[in-house]
């Protein structure tokens, strides 16, 4: 069974990812780390996040089993990540290495922005997860906060608004909605009402 999650910036779609997994035995990826990774390696080697050679050449040599998810998190590098995202060819070099890993006999649970309409248009089940910008900040804020980011609320907000409209906007597949995914919105929602929520959409889909 592939289970395809998809949907903006700090929407819980990484959190249900995980949980999913768990729920039905299937290995989790959140592709997002895929990004951060590229990002990462640009920054790591001096380069500047416009180099799109530099980032195909950083995510043709991405390994699925050795990113280290600590050191890509925090707000500078989901903003690094979402501007290397938008490179045709940085999303090229990764479509492979994502559907290998859903290809995987028992299946597998991804999230990221085009799971459902590019990297596994045929997925078992599709979720669309979302809420408002003001929710998703409050939460990332809240996260970020929690490993002593001194970010403020509103620039956080700003950042989630940024990164929707580079999201929704790239001339590479740009973040939408899967015409047969399921909208999962979360903005009333806590974590375990969510995961609820999931669960039965993917009980009555699979």
């Amino acid at each position: 069974m592939i289970i395809a999650i998809d949907g903006p910036a700090a929407s819980g779609k990484g959190t249900l990812g995980k949980r999913l997994a768990a729920h039905y035995g299937l290995a989790h990826l959140d592709t997002g780390l895929l990004y951060r990774a590229v990002a990462y390696e640009l920054v790591q080697t001096g380069k500047p996040l416009t180099d799109e050679a530099g980032a195909v050449i950083a995510a043709r040599k991405l390994d699925v089993d050795q990113l280290d998810d600590e050191k890509l998190r925090g707000a500078p590098m989901g903003e690094a990540a979402s501007k290397v995202a938008a490179f045709p060819g940085v999303r090229a070099a990764l479509v492979q290495l994502q559907r290998a890993f859903a290809a995987r006999p028992e299946g597998a649970v991804l999230d990221g922005r085009d799971i459902g309409t590019v990297i596994c248009p045929d997925a078992d089940v599709k979720l669309f997860v979302t809420a408002s910008a003001e929710e998703r900040a409050r939460r990332r804020h809240t996260e970020l906060a929690g490993r002593g980011d001194p970010i403020s609320y509103d620039e956080v907000l700003a950042d989630i608004r940024a990164r929707d409209d580079r999201d929704i906007n790239r001339p590479a597949s740009p973040l939408r909605q899967a015409g047969d995914a399921t909208l999962l919105d979360t903005t009333k929602m806590d974590i375990d009402a969510a995961f609820r929520a999931a669960v039965a959409i993917v009980d009555a889909a699979a």
